[in-house]
């Protein structure tokens, strides 16, 4: 940028600034995080190779962000406050900004010139870091000190999601104001519960980054936690209240998975007779078997949030180790059946790149890993082959490293958990995995299976190479619907969740939340299925 640019940029700023008073907002922010904007480029030393006032030393590379607070300042008086968004740490090491030199510094040379800090570190990737990379409140290493070279007040994220972390990192003296993005797109009613006293009412964020995912999609946002999310408007959606019921009619809910557990929470707050029933001795589902996992345990929210509500309902039933075959069913005399009996993952090597049976591919699946089973002996050679390409292969490649088993994952993707990419923890999965010690065969296909060996062809030179062990299959899940195929006519019965598509937990979790608010309207499924905004265009 030349000096003109520069002139150009600031002026445009200020504009900015005056837009935002006229439009009414409190506060704006003055932008120096994430490491993608203009006043971070010029703090960083690995992109400002300046020789003039803006570059070199500190204080130059300051510079332009000190004049963008002070102009602020001076475009919008005492109006609006101003707040500086600040990474103090890039995660660079010595070649980058850290939070115990030059970060530290930064804050210390304009401490008192915004009328708030707003805190962080690095790039999106590290700054919304998932709940298997990062422990709630991670952040606090890299800005404690902050408080202590401004009088000004100091707000800091870093997956601050349960209101008992939230509450301490304030009486401690942390911080002052809690950011919480995530935990309000989970509960946009959060900050109202915690001060009423209500707890247990709160759907705590999982960190799974289905949010950010969806926002790196250029999609919809959607939320495991918040299936009302992005539906406000769209469907009208409150995220707190639902209709009351329409009829008497009685439900029975078939499997208590996230879809299944959610139904039953929506048609029991409508006020609906519901009964819900569950094979297995526990709750949960998926949820509950994949929070097992390494590092997903707080997944089990999910579950968590809904039983608990669910658990104060006198109108709602569940019944564990109950078993439904479709002449129980009928049997049962419910009005209506929601079937929500999951997925079951392919043992034959079936994914996204391979559409037909792999020879011989009788494989152990993560449905087999979560119900104990193992591939030989712990020391033995194991293939975990992802063509799913999501965070499932990569979990179970981890745990078996652990157990002891020499693992090597297989994918016909470019790079380990490819999708992962969108919700910011590729890099992070394959590090873990390569310091664990497994081996990584990127764009790798599974050719054909024998007794403790396999086939791979990489998918670009068509070589073919030989492997010992074991395989387990993380490809694609088939639907778990043949009560569906024998009910369908017999009685009303609908599929939600896996049973009805397999997908991703925040999937199973809306269409729960579907169902409920649906029952028994005069909504047309095969109508536009949201509200529209329709412009009328002048001559």
């Amino acid at each position: 940028m030349s000096r003109g640019d520069i002139r150009d940029y600031r002026r445009w700023h200020r504009k900015a600034v005056l837009r935002a008073r006229e439009a009414g907002f409190d506060m704006v922010v003055v932008y120096a995080g994430h490491d993608g904007t203009v006043p971070s480029h010029f703090l960083s030393r690995q992109s400002n190779q300046r020789s003039d006032e803006y570059g070199g030393s500190l204080e130059n590379r300051l510079r332009l962000y000190r004049e963008l607070i002070e102009e602020t300042r001076d475009a919008i008086g005492d109006t609006m406050a101003v707040v500086a968004r600040f990474a103090v740490d890039e995660m660079m090491g010595k070649g980058g900004l850290e939070w115990g030199g030059e970060g530290k510094e930064a804050i210390e040379m304009l401490a008192e010139l915004p009328d708030m800090w707003d805190v962080n570190v690095s790039d999106w990737e590290n700054d919304s870091m998932s709940s298997r990379f990062a422990p709630e409140g991670y952040q606090e290493e890299y800005i404690s000190f902050v408080k202590s070279v401004t009088s000004k007040p100091v707000s800091a994220v870093g997956r601050y999601t349960s209101p008992d972390t939230m509450v301490s990192a304030i009486r401690r003296g942390l911080v002052d104001i809690i950011g919480a993005a995530r935990p309000s797109i989970a509960d946009p009613f959060l900050p109202a519960k915690i001060r009423e006293g209500r707890p247990e009412d709160i759907r705590e964020c999982i960190g799974c980054n289905v949010c950010a995912a969806w926002n790196n999609l250029s999609a919809p946002s959607r939320c495991t936690q918040n299936p009302t999310m992005g539906e406000e408007w769209r469907k009208g959606w409150h995220p707190e209240k639902i209709e009351p019921k329409e009829s008497e009619s009685t439900i029975l809910i078939v499997g208590a998975g996230p879809a299944g557990l959610e139904a039953a929470h929506g048609l029991g707050k409508r006020g609906y007779q519901v009964t819900l029933a569950e094979a297995r001795g526990e709750v949960g589902g998926r949820v509950t078997r994949e929070s097992r996992l390494p590092k997903l345990n707080e997944w089990a929210r999910v579950r968590d949030y809904r039983l608990g509500q669910i658990q104060r309902m006198s109108n709602v039933e569940i019944y564990l180790e109950s078993e439904m075959d479709a002449e129980r069913i009928q049997e049962f005399g419910a009005d209506a059946v929601a079937l929500a009996t999951g997925a079951l993952w392919r043992n034959d090597g079936v994914g996204r790149s391979i559409r037909f049976s792999v020879p011989g591919c009788k494989a152990l699946t993560p449905d087999d890993i979560m119900d104990g089973k193992r591939p030989d002996t712990p020391g033995s050679a194991v293939t975990v082959y992802d063509d799913d390409h999501y965070y499932m292969a990569s979990v179970i490649a981890e745990l078996l490293v652990s157990e002891g088993y020499r693992v090597t994952l297989a994918t016909p993707g470019m790079c380990v958990a490819s999708w992962t990419e969108y919700t910011l923890e590729q890099r992070h999965i394959e590090k873990r995995l390569l310091n664990a010690g497994v081996q990584i065969l990127a764009r790798h296909q599974l050719a054909d299976v024998s007794e403790g060996r396999l086939r791979l062809t990489n998918t670009l030179t068509g070589e073919v190479s030989d492997h010992e062990g074991n395989v387990v299959s993380v490809t694609a899940r088939l639907p778990r619907d043949e009560l569906f195929e024998t009910l369908k006519g017999k009685i009303s019965v609908r599929r939600i969740g896996d049973c009805f598509g397999p997908s991703i937990i925040a999937a199973a979790v809306y269409e729960g939340h579907r169902y409920a608010r649906e029952f028994d309207t005069e909504i047309d499924p095969d109508g536009v299925p949201f509200n529209r905004t329709r412009h009328q265009l002048q001559h």
